[in-house]
């Protein structure tokens, strides 16, 4: 091919549309501020979870048929409301907004690190304007919850994972200077946040 021939090539290149890579779903985006619950949302959380194991989720492999849904040890912390979802299929820390300074608008899939007493924990976010619960963000600890034998062993579970959430870590008293000047690293870790770094990992 002569060289004008490879030009006039170039230039059908050029001309011809350029293909627009689109990814297949974009998640929807707050167009404002989320539902504030004034009252412990834990009944309608409880609700919505019922109706999805009733409607749903029975016929699931991997649902743990000895659990049932239950939403517990809901309190308001920094204005927001922060809890425990236990399902048939997942155990998770919730967050849902109360008009605090822990909440942010986010679209479906968003991550964000939340500070408490135990240190930093991610979150992540779930968005559905058309839902029974608008907004919410959840912190995963479990799924499948096949390790509980009973709903008993599941709720002992999630409340040992509330109270290390709102552990506040004590400094460890040691005796001579020596022991006093050894790194902090160095020192015991308190059961309730070992077991939180179990489930759900410790992020620096």
């Amino acid at each position: 091919m002569n060289a004008k021939a490879t030009a006039g090539a170039d230039n059908l290149d050029d001309a011809r549309p350029q293909r627009v890579r689109k990814p297949l779903y974009t998640a929807p985006t707050p167009a404002g501020a989320a539902c504030l619950y004034a009252d412990d949302p834990a009944p309608v959380v409880e609700a919505r979870y019922r109706r999805i194991w009733e409607t749903s989720m029975r016929e699931m492999p991997f649902v743990n048929g000895a659990l049932s849904v239950a939403a517990i040890g809901f309190r308001r912390y920094r204005g927001d409301w922060v809890g425990a979802v236990i399902t048939p299929w997942f155990l998770n820390l919730f967050l849902l907004p109360g008009g605090g300074t822990l909440w942010s608008d986010l679209a479906s899939g968003d991550r964000v690190r939340i500070p408490f007493p135990v240190g930093e924990l991610e979150f992540i976010a779930d968005f559905d304007p058309g839902g029974d619960i608008p907004a919410y963000q959840y912190c995963p600890l479990f799924a499948p919850v096949s390790q509980f034998a009973t709903q008993a062993a599941a709720l002992a579970a999630a409340e040992e994972a509330l109270s290390a959430l709102f552990a506040v870590l004590e400094p460890v008293v040691v005796e001579g200077a020596a022991e006093a000047a050894a790194p902090a690293a160095e020192a015991p870790i308190p059961p309730r946040r070992a077991f939180l770094r179990k489930v759900v990992g410790h992020r620096s």
